[in-house]
C-alpha cells in the first residue's frame, strides 16, 4: 500500500484523534489478533516526513493504522500495482525462476531523474555517479538541460551489467 499525498491525511487524522506515534503503536498491538501490533519506530516511518519516511507499507501495517484510527484504508493509503518481478540492487539466483520482466510492467514513458530513482529503489546521487562515471549510460536522453530517461533501457543495460558480473 502507498500512503496518500505523502502522509498528509494520515496525521490530520492521527491530530484528530489526539494520539501521538507511541499510543498509534499501543493501539495497532490491542487491534493486531496476533498481539505484536506495530512498533512505534515503524509508525513513525510510515507517517513521518523526513528523510526516513516510507511511502509504502504493508497491507497488514495499513490495515492496522487504519482500524486503530476507526477509518478505511482508503482515507489513507492506495493499492500499489506496479511491482517489479527483479530486483535491481543485489544479483540473487533463482532457480527455475524467469529473468524476464513483463513489458507492462514498464513506464510506458521517458522518467525524470526522481521518477527513475523511485522505480529503481536508488537513489538519486547514485544515478548521478552513475552518469559521472559513463556520461553515454544507457538510457540517458537529454531534453533540453533536462536529463530523461528510458527506463526499458536502463533496466536492459543492468541486467547486462550482472549477468557479467562473476558469481
Amino acid at each position: 500500500m502507498r500512503r496518500l499525498d505523502k502522509g498528509a491525511p494520515l496525521r490530520a487524522a492521527i491530530r484528530a484523534a489526539g494520539l501521538d506515534i507511541p499510543h498509534l503503536a499501543a493501539q495497532t498491538k490491542e487491534l493486531d489478533p496476533t498481539g505484536k501490533g506495530l512498533s512505534p519506530a515503524y509508525v513513525g516511518f510510515i507517517v513521518g516526513t523526513g528523510k526516513t519516511a516510507r511511502e509504502e507499507t504493508s497491507d497488514r501495517a495499513a490495515g492496522l493504522i487504519a482500524q486503530a484510527l476507526d477509518q478505511e484504508v482508503g482515507a489513507f493509503f492506495e493499492t500499489v500495482f506496479l511491482t517489479l518481478n527483479e530486483s535491481t540492487s543485489t544479483r540473487v539466483p533463482r532457480i527455475g525462476a524467469s529473468r524476464k520482466s513483463a513489458p507492462s510492467d514498464l513506464p510506458e514513458r521517458l522518467l525524470d531523474q526522481r521518477e527513475l530513482a523511485g522505480f529503481l529503489r536508488k537513489s538519486m546521487s547514485w544515478i548521478d555517479r552513475q552518469i559521472k562515471d559513463d556520461p553515454h549510460w544507457p538510457g540517458l536522453i537529454y531534453v533540453g538541460r533536462s536529463r530523461r530517461f528510458d527506463p526499458r533501457a536502463v533496466l536492459s543495460a543492468m541486467r547486462e551489467h550482472r549477468e557479467q558480473i562473476p558469481a
